[in-house]
């Protein structure tokens, strides 16, 4: 017998115990709710109208087929307004005429669910060349996935991808341009690769002396949240895609305010700009911010999945699937060689603040999102992890418990005898204190200092109060 939860297939648990943000995608109806959550009100497929009447074409995730309606009181009552909006609602844009780049991918969407690209070429802007981060300019490519360069085939737009032969714009990529806007959509966290890309667009701006104008979005773990270490010294730990950004694993800030704070510390300044947000505030979540939820990458499904993301990827370290090839990425966690006995209700009792904790089976598949997903094919047990409340959540922590959890059991495996570790966290300190059996209270008591450091050295770069 399993907690509650249970079995119900190959992907997913049990479907009554879902949360109306996490409907069970194999129909088409649930993957939209799972994409825009209760904004939605109306779905046409093909003329057929599944939830509603009339529809607005949305071209963010390039499906041409489908066609959504947002009710107008939705993107009225909205709280936030992001940098986008307010960049194309200047009256007397000095960006106006300009040859412009856009640095986006498919979350890059105003309240209404418009593309930056669609927003804006019908507020007359000069849009003459995109980038793409990892996962492609429409958000389909898997984690790690090269994404060629190209051209968009909804716009004709050519397409140079900084997930690719290049992770950096180079200098024939930014030939021609007036400004270079960057629109993406971040997680929070480090080891998320959209922070990344942006601190080489800033770096690259500035060697070519061109105006980088960051379009300022949410954090969706919010601006007080801080977890996790800082990455170590460059000569004990190189820099890598997963760890360029600054400061601790979860930051706490906006890619606006992280560009600045990385723009103050370069030898050549950029010519930088942020177009802030409107009505965003350190304390807001991705609810509270009354926003759509479009998914940044494939496998971050739902704003959830972005709250339990910064913990339970840590599991990619390990032999534990995080979930990847099934409905419910980083929020299912197991492996084959897990016991049944290990999650039973007389035995089981990891807990975690803010978070449910539920016994699971799910059977990982090659998808799209996934190519090639741990434990492939192969039934699993192990545990569903759903967010109960997440302003209190600390999903560093719960990282941190549920690998000290899964390391106890049979079968446990770091990968690369750790090295997975310390590349994913920038440091080797974690792995080297899980494996000496140190307490998760000490672990996150040796990043406290630093986290004091960081907020100090932030305050200057803040934004938002």
């Amino acid at each position: 017998m399993l907690p509650q939860g249970g079995r119900t297939g190959r992907h997913g648990v049990e479907a009554g115990k879902l949360d109306p943000m996490e409907s069970n995608p194999k129909s088409l109806s649930s993957t939209i709710a799972l994409l825009f959550g209760d904004a939605l009100r109306s779905v046409t497929v093909l003329g057929v109208t599944v939830l509603g009447v009339t529809a607005l074409r949305i071209t963010a995730l390039g499906i041409t087929a489908l066609s959504l309606v947002f009710p107008s009181s939705t993107v009225a009552e909205a709280p936030v307004q992001v940098g986008l909006e307010n960049f194309v609602a200047q009256p007397d844009s000095p960006w106006k005429g300009k040859r412009l780049g856009l640095v986006a991918h498919s979350a890059s969407v105003g309240r209404d669910g418009r593309h930056a690209i669609d927003l804006l070429r019908k507020k007359g802007f000069k849009l003459v060349r995109v980038f793409s981060p990892e996962h492609g300019l429409r958000g389909q490519a898997a984690a790690g996935q090269a994404v060629p360069s190209g051209r968009d085939p909804a716009t004709g737009l050519p397409v140079v991808s900084l997930y690719g032969v290049h992770k950096r714009p180079q200098p024939a990529d930014l030939e021609g341009l007036d400004a270079l806007l960057f629109d993406l959509q971040g997680a929070g966290v480090r080891f998320y690769t959209y922070v990344s890309t942006l601190i080489y667009c800033l770096e690259a701006a500035a060697e070519a002396n061109l105006e980088l104008v960051v379009l300022d979005r949410p954090n969706p773990l919010g601006g007080n949240r801080i977890e996790g270490p800082v990455s170590a010294p460059r000569d004990m730990e190189p820099a890598s895609f997963v760890n360029l950004a600054p400061g601790p694993l979860v930051h706490g800030l906006t890619l606006g305010e992280m560009a600045k704070l990385v723009n103050s510390t370069l030898p050549t300044k950029a010519r930088l700009t942020v177009v802030p947000m409107k009505g965003w505030q350190r304390s807001m979540i991705w609810k509270d911010t009354g926003l759509l939820w479009v998914p940044p990458s494939p496998n971050l499904t739902t704003a959830n999945t972005a709250l339990v993301y910064p913990g339970t990827a840590l599991l990619e370290a390990t032999n534990v699937s995080e979930g990847r090839g099934t409905d419910y990425p980083f929020q299912l966690l197991g492996a084959p060689w897990l016991e049944r006995s290990a999650i039973h209700p007389s035995k089981f009792r990891l807990t975690a603040a803010g978070f449910n904790l539920q016994g699971a089976s799910f059977q990982p598949e090659p998808s799209p999102a996934a190519l090639e997903p741990k434990h492939a094919g192969k039934p699993c047990l192990g545990l569903r992890v759903i967010v109960v409340n997440g302003t209190t959540a600390e999903p560093y922590r719960l990282g941190l418990r549920l690998v000290q959890w899964f390391s106890k059991h049979t079968g446990f495996a770091w990968l690369r005898e750790g090295q997975a570790l310390t590349r994913l966290l920038g440091t080797p300190k974690v792995y080297d204190a899980l494996a000496k059996g140190t307490s998760i209270g000490e672990i996150l008591a040796a990043d406290e200092a630093d986290h004091m450091a960081w907020r100090k050295q932030r305050k200057a770069f803040l934004l938002y109060e």
